[in-house]
């Protein structure tokens, strides 16, 4: 976290938190009662500043404030960085890269997810088909769009596919998820609510 936030902590510890104000679209936007917050220094020290509690509520700590966040879908949201012609390079939503993708996962949805060093996040949708370009089969060889095409299918319906997905030289599964187990399974809360007989932000 920032210098200016840990010092703001530290000399007002007892700051009432804020609970539905801010959230998190699937396309990793930050939105405001609603709205899109369009600045990029302020969306950077939201980033910056993100974090989650013991209880699996993520939040951005504003100097001593904690503001709560609501998660359309998980807590990141993963984006292809880097030319076309080149393997895939990933990053989070608030700019930090990936250097390791320990599972990915396929909903009904048809949605990507995956799980880093970061925690779990939904693929921009945007950037899917250059992701799902670098699926491969359990040997690392690249697929037939036949044969691509019939593994995510299988994926929208529950069923296991012979998909496996190549990353910085490592190859992991690509399983079927349902979304409405996804935060459970992964051990986050999607609208954190206020608890009853916390104080209250005036």
């Amino acid at each position: 976290m920032d210098e200016i936030v840990l010092r703001g902590m530290a000399k007002w510890p007892d700051v009432p938190a804020v609970y539905g104000w801010l959230s998190l679209d699937a396309r990793g936007q930050w939105l405001l009662k609603g709205e899109r917050i369009a600045n990029p220094g302020v969306t950077a020290f939201i980033g910056r500043n993100y974090a989650h509690d013991e209880e699996g509520r993520w939040f951005f700590q504003n100097g001593p404030q904690r503001v709560f966040v609501a998660l359309e879908y998980t807590p990141f949201v993963y984006r292809v960085v880097n030319s076309r012609d080149a393997a895939p390079e990933l990053e989070t939503h608030a700019g930090k890269p990936v250097a390791r993708v320990c599972g990915a996962w396929g909903d009904e949805k048809g949605a990507v997810l995956l799980e880093t060093e970061h925690g779990i996040g939904i693929v921009h949708d945007g950037d899917l088909d250059r992701l799902i370009a670098s699926f491969c089969d359990a040997g690392g060889a690249p697929l037939d769009d036949a044969l691509l095409e019939e593994g995510m299918e299988a994926l929208q319906r529950g069923q296991p596919a012979p998909l496996w997905m190549r990353y910085r030289g490592a190859i992991v599964r690509v399983e079927p998820v349902r979304s409405q187990a996804v935060p459970r399974r992964f051990g986050f809360v999607p609208c954190p609510v206020q608890p009853a007989g916390e104080k209250a932000c005036p």
